[in-house]
């Protein structure tokens, strides 16, 4: 028996070590959470046994359990690298289209040849999909889908509306030329902006403004506009007239604004039927130069990948050269009621088994699943310090076993020599 009870104790050992050295053998892996060796006596006992002399039977692992504390975060350079602080789980997928689920800590992530986010080892990051504000449409695990950056900001936006903002010169002269776009002399004034067609296609919207007349009660010009080199004026080459009074405030077109026709001098495929209005926000004449005080338009072509950012709400937002930002979905997280119970699969990895329960799908910065934080990864929970303390102790009790097994095989043998 007492053969027994020290190798059990020498398993027992092994086992410390061998939990102590993959804790510390993990020190530096990311998301890695340390493990604990639990054990227990093993004693048998019978009915006709006396208990108050009965000697136990030895020890017996009970358990190794995970340890799920936090790890400290570091600061990285990729706005990829994900940390949780928090009790949630990243969730991830073995293919893009799979509803098979695993679960890390490890945020480590990356894009593929085809634009997903994924972890080293090419699992894919799933995000559950969102409205235009940022909320997401569902809080499922079937829901979630693989998150995919696209490399463009993808249909681009006709221009429907240029918004101008101007000062025409009280003092100028009254122009009583024949307007003529490529003379300027027939011409007051003049400024220009950009506008997209239905394809992305850049076009130069420009202004021509002529004083024509001026009397004691109010002041006239006539304002041209042009796309690309030809007239886009509702009023055609005679233009659309202006009327200020006294005090330099537009009382003539009310609404301030002119539409243009259809543009239909586009040749490069595009719509011809798309239309742009030119509104004035504000125009006035006042005794002072000619001034641009605002021009936009809210149109927009196709822009090229320049910056993803994702918030602490997990929200994962795409931003393109051409000053779009689009909304990629929402990082999604789950949490267990039992994380001690879940199965390693390896690769800091986890799947849910009957003893942690199903997984519970969770919205970043709510409850306990913890918020995110990007450009940041978590360190092992791993105490080195506590660990090297632990090796010393297994390595004693490791000792002190193989001692009383030697001791035990001496005692045996000085018995097997009486004669």
């Amino acid at each position: 028996m007492s053969f027994n009870i020290s190798l059990s104790g020498l398993n027992a050992a092994q086992k410390d070590l061998d939990v102590t050295g993959n804790n510390i053998a993990n020190a530096s892996s990311i998301g890695f959470k340390k493990s604990r060796a639990e054990f227990e006596d093993v004693f048998s006992n019978s009915v006709f046994a006396n208990t108050k002399t009965q000697v136990g039977s030895g020890v017996n692992t009970a358990a190794v359990s995970q340890q799920f504390a936090q790890g400290a975060l570091q600061s990285t350079s990729n706005s990829l690298d994900l940390a949780i602080k928090g009790d949630g789980f990243f969730v991830l997928s073995p293919t893009s289209t799979s509803l098979e689920r695993t679960y890390t800590r490890a945020g480590a992530m990356q894009v593929n040849d085809a634009g997903y986010v994924t972890n080293a080892n090419g699992d894919y990051l799933q995000v559950y999909q969102v409205n235009s504000d940022g909320t997401p449409k569902a809080v499922s695990l079937d829901s979630t889908t693989a998150l995919q950056i696209p490399t463009v900001a993808g249909q681009p936006k006709p221009t429907t509306t240029v918004t101008a903002g101007l000062n025409l010169p009280a003092g100028a002269s009254v122009n009583a030329s024949v307007f003529n776009p490529a003379d300027s002399s027939t011409y007051t004034s003049s400024t220009s902006a950009v506008l997209y067609d239905s394809l992305g296609q850049s076009h130069t919207m420009t202004q021509y403004y002529v004083k024509t007349a001026t009397s004691a009660t109010d002041s006239t010009w006539v304002a041209h506009v042009y796309v690309d080199g030809t007239v886009a004026d509702t009023a055609g080459a005679a233009g659309t007239t202006l009327k200020f009074d006294t005090t330099g405030t537009l009382t003539s077109p009310n609404p301030a604004t002119i539409t243009t026709v259809p543009l239909t001098m586009l040749t490069n495929g595009a719509d011809q039927t798309q239309t742009v209005t030119l509104k004035f926000n504000p125009v006035t004449q006042y005794a002072s130069s000619f001034q641009v005080t605002s021009m936009s338009q809210d149109g927009a072509t196709v822009g090229q990948l320049t910056n993803v950012s994702i918030g602490s709400d997990g929200v994962v937002a795409a931003t393109y050269s051409n000053g779009t930002t689009t909304k990629l979905g929402m990082v999604a997280l789950a949490k267990f009621s039992n994380p001690q119970g879940l199965t390693q699969i390896g690769d800091t990895s986890w799947k849910e088994s009957q003893d942690s329960g199903s997984a519970t799908p969770g919205i970043p910065n709510t409850g306990t699943y913890g918020s995110i934080n990007s450009s940041a990864l978590e360190s092992s929970n791993t105490d080195l310090s506590a660990e090297l303390v632990n090796l010393i102790a297994a390595q004693r009790n490791y000792q002190a076993n193989s001692r009383a097994l030697e001791v035990n095989s001496t005692l045996q043998d000085n018995i097997l020599q009486i004669r």
